[in-house]
């Protein structure tokens, strides 16, 4: 029962927002008593942050997977990035903006595992990338690594990238040709417009 809460509340959270969903909707939507929710969670903000850890050990899981498939370092950063999209499902609700007004603590405990996960990730990728030619030899691995997730957190922010002009996957896209123009050989650059025109 308790993973079937997780699943639902974490579906509610990304559809509606993290604040607008109430333990009464989530009992609603799964047919159950709220005490039974409570059984589980002693209150939203646990539930809150149970949820947060699911839906990031699930995403990283996935992502591992990607990384170990065998595929060009290029097209892994776009898998990883279809991923992660298909995962956020409604960015209009922003759940990094409303993890970091509503749960600051959490939102910075998140924020020390994401760079945790894209440094493993990216370093990985950038070694691959360097030893299979698709990426410049003269690389600074853990600068390269940081301006990626500066990156990534930067677009989230609804006041520098509101969402009625800029959509997630927009952004997305754009972040992840600037990155892979700054440190690709001629090699990477073909690979890109490949994977670009599809």
């Amino acid at each position: 029962m308790k993973e079937k809460i997780l699943h639902k509340a974490t579906d509610l959270f990304l559809t509606f927002g993290v604040k607008s969903v109430t333990m009464d909707d989530i009992a609603k939507e799964m047919a159950i008593s709220k005490k039974t929710i409570y059984t589980f969670f002693s209150t939203k903000t646990r539930l809150v942050e149970d949820t947060t850890i699911y839906l990031f050990n699930k995403i990283n899981s996935e992502i591992l997977t990607i990384c170990s498939s065998g595929h060009n370092p290029i097209k892994e950063l776009f898998l990883v990035k279809s991923l992660v999209l298909e995962h956020l499902k409604n960015e209009e609700t922003s759940p990094q903006y409303q993890l970091q007004k509503y749960y600051p603590k959490l939102f910075d405990f998140m924020k020390q595992k994401q760079f945790d996960s894209i440094n493993d990730c990216i370093s990985n990728n950038l070694k691959k990338g360097i030893e299979k030619g698709f990426y410049r030899k003269n690389l600074d691995n853990n600068l390269i690594v940081r301006f990626y997730f500066i990156g990534i957190m930067g677009i989230k922010n609804v006041e520098l990238f509101p969402m009625d002009k800029f959509g997630m996957p927009y952004l997305m896209n754009n972040l992840l040709e600037y990155h892979i123009r700054a440190i690709a050989t001629e090699k990477g650059i073909k690979s890109l417009k490949k994977i670009l025109k599809k």
